[in-house]
């Protein structure tokens, strides 16, 4: 019974082998990316950047179909180009990071689905928005895997003033000139991040395993490794718990994966040992660990 339930879709069927492996690659990568811009009050970033990202895939839609290198470089230069200019005119205007980025994605995310519907279908579109995790195939998942191998390398290099920006980024600019490098690098990984979650997830839900994850992270932890630690491993078990719950539900897997995530965070900010709602209700020693 357990094994029917937990390891038959995934021993029987390669396409659930193929998403499981590329969800487990993608929330290894995923979970430290949105543990910092939790800590960087970024989240809303990581959501306009999943939108900006869409024209450029569009366009590589638009001149070779769903041709997944048109589709990658499409949506990684366009999340480049996106972040590049919503700092520009953060920079020589009076428009606050926020309401530029905003402008951007809502820009962004309707000359998207304008250029999909000038040569494709709903189905196309619908590709495009929420992803086909089950359908991912030897490039996807090698593209997946790059991306978290090389976000994962990227950030053991710059860990140390990634984690002084966060916390006190006035001293990491006295003490080093690193800052603006850190900070470019750590924009283009959360691109690359969304441009290998955008060939599972979509553009609408691609954030979702970055964010919801370091969310949940946010209420077990107190510390940075602490919370990469467990924004991973939530991550990872909404991948397998959205892909069986797809599969014997008959219910859309990337969405599923989301609502797993989301389910766990909502548990979290419940239970949760640092600031759930039951500790701060009741903080006596009765509810300590």
């Amino acid at each position: 019974m357990l094994y029917d339930a937990l390891l038959a879709p995934f021993v029987e069927f390669e396409f659930m082998r193929r998403a499981l492996v590329g969800s487990l690659a993608l929330a290894l990568a995923a979970g430290p990316i949105g543990v910092f811009l939790m800590l960087r009050r970024m989240s809303l970033t990581g959501d306009a950047m999943a939108h900006a990202i869409l024209p450029g895939a569009a366009i590589g839609f638009l001149v070779s179909g769903l041709w997944l290198p048109a589709l990658t470089l499409g949506g990684f230069l366009a999340g480049v180009a996106v972040a590049l200019a919503s700092g520009l005119v953060t920079r020589v205007t009076k428009l606050g990071e926020d309401a530029s980025l905003a402008a951007f994605y809502l820009v962004s995310l309707a000359l998207g689905v304008t250029i999909v519907s000038m040569r494709g279908s709903n189905v196309d579109l619908m590709h495009v928005l929420f992803g086909t995790v089950l359908a991912l195939d030897d490039g996807a998942l090698l593209l997946i895997g790059a991306i978290a191998t090389v976000t994962l390398g990227a950030l053991a290099l710059i860990y140390r003033p990634l984690v002084m920006e966060c916390v006190d980024p006035v001293f990491l600019g006295s003490v080093s000139r690193a800052g603006g490098v850190v900070h470019l690098t750590f924009l283009v990984l959360v691109v690359a991040n969304l441009v290998g979650g955008f060939q599972a997830l979509g553009t609408l839900l691609a954030v979702g395993l970055m964010m919801l994850p370091a969310a949940t992270a946010r209420f077990w932890a107190s510390d940075v490794t602490g919370m990469i630690a467990v924004a991973t491993g939530a991550g990872m078990v909404s991948g397998a718990a959205g892909l069986l719950l797809s599969y014997h539900w008959e219910l859309p897997a990337g969405p599923a994966i989301i609502l797993v995530a989301g389910g766990i965070y909502l548990v979290s900010l419940v239970v949760g040992k640092e600031g759930g709602l039951l500790r701060l209700a009741f903080p006596g020693r009765h509810l300590e660990a």
